[in-house]
């Protein structure tokens, strides 16, 4: 008898200390759902726009020539080996020939790796005089017959159909680099009427998974060019550069670091184009230093440091082609400058969910 208040005592404090444990056990669930519940969800939240603009990080794509065989498919699963990853997005250069070759927009190669990637397609108003432009020549087509609609039927259109009928959304730029192709192409007023043309044409085709990426060099010293080639916030959804740390493939005496190499372009695009469309370095690159190969590696490296301060940068687009001339091998395919894109690439910013279609 006189151990029962004992008991009783040690059952009640029993029972505390499990009700105790039990309330901060769902305490820490509720606070636990609470957390998951207001957290975003990856793939709802970063899921890309209908215009393909990635809201939590940036694409990671590559310009990757043809490989010796002629197979578009193999030189970019060789690329994908090496960086340990496979690219988001795949850019390819097109001319105006409608041949089987380099005028056929959607090649077979292409719509396989379209089956997991992004494309982009650059279309030149020019027929390119070697395969897949070996050596840059080329016949100008030029932008007032485009724009007057002499080449609707014959090429336009029938590459417009086969874009609707492929379905998937496609990045798509009509003569990159414009600002280099003037005069020699037509006039800036030219070439927005050809630009627009092109626009306006595929809409009435029905061709509604084209996503417009109007591309420039970026280089200031055509910033005046720049301005007058613009065709429109109407008719551009991405606005696209192509700028590079040359140094002395150019002659340059100066080293551009990674920022020191995009941001200048970026800021004057956006305050004097548009300061709300997406952009896409379109190509980018960094010759190497021959007196310090490794200058490279750490040209890459510091690339996912410095893409969330250019928060409006929202695809990155490696161009894997050397260039003539002395120290103009721009690739990645080995070496200090392999490693260090390798390593910027494995980054989560640029490891968002593709769109589904």
């Amino acid at each position: 008898m006189t151990e029962r208040p004992h008991r009783d005592a040690r059952g009640a404090a029993l029972l505390a200390l499990a009700l105790t444990a039990v309330g901060a056990l769902l305490t820490g669930a509720g606070l636990w759902i609470d957390r998951q519940e207001n957290a975003p969800t990856p793939q709802a939240s970063c899921a890309p726009t209908t215009l393909l603009e990635p809201p939590c990080g940036a694409w990671w794509g590559a310009y990757v020539p043809y490989a010796k065989n002629g197979s578009l498919t193999d030189a970019v699963h060789s690329l994908e080996k090496k960086i340990g990853r496979r690219l988001d997005l795949v850019y390819n250069y097109h001319d105006m020939s409608g041949t089987a070759r380099d005028g056929t927009l959607l090649t077979p190669d292409e719509k396989e790796l379209g089956e997991d990637r992004m494309l982009m397609l650059a279309w030149e108003s020019t027929v390119w005089t070697e395969p897949h432009h070996r050596n840059w020549t080329e016949k100008q087509l030029g932008w007032d017959k485009v724009a007057a609609g002499d080449f609707d039927e014959e090429i336009i259109d029938p590459q417009a159909r086969r874009l609707k009928a492929y379905g998937k959304r496609v990045f798509f730029s009509f003569d990159q680099e414009t600002d280099f192709r003037t005069p020699d192409a037509g006039t800036p007023e030219e070439f927005v009427a050809a630009y627009r043309h092109i626009h306006d044409r595929f809409r009435q085709l029905g061709v509604d998974n084209v996503v417009w990426v109007w591309t420039v060099s970026g280089y200031l010293g055509n910033a005046g060019l720049m301005k007058k080639l613009y065709p429109g916030d109407a008719y551009v959804d991405w606005i696209g550069m192509d700028q590079y740390n040359y140094f002395q493939c150019h002659d340059s005496p100066d080293w551009l670091d990674f920022d020191r190499s995009q941001r200048p372009s970026y800021d004057w695009l956006r305050a004097n184009i548009s300061d709300s469309k997406p952009v896409m370095l379109a190509e980018f690159s960094t010759a190497p230093d021959p007196a310090t190969p490794d200058r490279q590696r750490g040209w890459y490296e510091a690339i996912p440091k410095t893409a969330p301060t250019l928060p409006k940068v929202k695809a990155l687009v490696h161009w894997n082609r050397p260039i003539p001339g002395a120290h103009c091998d721009l690739t990645v395919n080995k070496g200090p400058a392999l490693e260090g894109y390798r390593e910027a690439g494995r980054d989560g910013y640029f490891n968002q969910p593709l769109p589904r279609r």
